[in-house]
């Protein structure tokens, strides 16, 4: 919840920023003046892609916790059961230990969402935060295709 809480918080402050900005960027872009125009352009592509952003990571938030839900549901869910660090880090052995099992199951049944999911978790703890999003993006595609 707090999670929750804070992300709508951070849109809000960016929507804010997205809004003024805007309006900065359409008085320079009506100014009259060529480098006004110009530059208001500019100024008004910023809160686009922005805005396109930042609504392309909330819905990709909202899709993989919808996964999540139904996942847990099954009782599908990896557990979380792996031998940490005192600082909270997974020890490296059993990560390995799991990403292998994950990596074997996806590989086995490559159009289950299912896996692809467990894997993107597996990566996650593994500290791989690129290959975890790309596997969560494609347990995304698989469960909506």
């Amino acid at each position: 919840m707090r999670t929750k809480v804070l992300v709508a918080v951070l849109v809000l402050a960016t929507g804010f920023y997205l809004v003024t900005l805007g309006r900065r960027g359409w008085a320079l872009l009506t100014s009259g003046e060529v480098a006004g125009a110009v530059l208001g352009a500019g100024v008004l592509l910023v809160p686009v892609l922005c805005a396109w952003a930042v609504w392309r990571e909330v819905a990709f938030g909202f899709r993989t916790e919808a996964l999540a839900t139904e996942l847990g549901a099954e009782g599908g869910l990896p557990v979380d059961d792996l031998p940490r660090t005192p600082s909270g880090r997974v020890r490296r052995p059993a990560a390995d230990t799991a990403f292998e099992r994950y990596r074997e199951e996806t590989h086995a049944a490559p159009q289950d969402w299912r896996s692809w999911f467990r894997l993107a978790c597996a990566y996650d703890v593994a500290g791989d935060r690129r290959r975890a999003r790309a596997a969560m993006r494609r347990a995304v595609r698989l469960h909506a295709g």
